[in-house]
């Protein structure tokens, strides 16, 4: 049972800590005179977001946690 708890750690660790980079890294493109972008697209890119987070809460809640396709701003 230990096994299965300091994996669940281990990944968790590794996995919230990447995101939480990620996130930081998504914050950096607010930078406007290194980008071009409209406030629909931070709409999209935040909605899309806590689309996922609202997804992955839901399958520690024994929800199906349904999933998003690949992000695209643009079609």
């Amino acid at each position: 049972m230990r096994d299965k708890r300091q994996k669940f750690v281990d990944l968790a660790e590794a996995r919230v800590n990447r995101a939480i980079k990620d996130v930081r890294l998504i914050g950096n493109l607010s930078n406007r005179s290194a980008y071009t972008y409209a406030d629909e697209d931070v709409r999209k890119i935040f909605r899309v977001l806590q689309k996922e987070l609202d997804a992955a809460k839901s399958k520690f809640s024994g929800g199906s946690g349904d999933r998003e396709s690949d992000f695209r701003l643009e079609e």
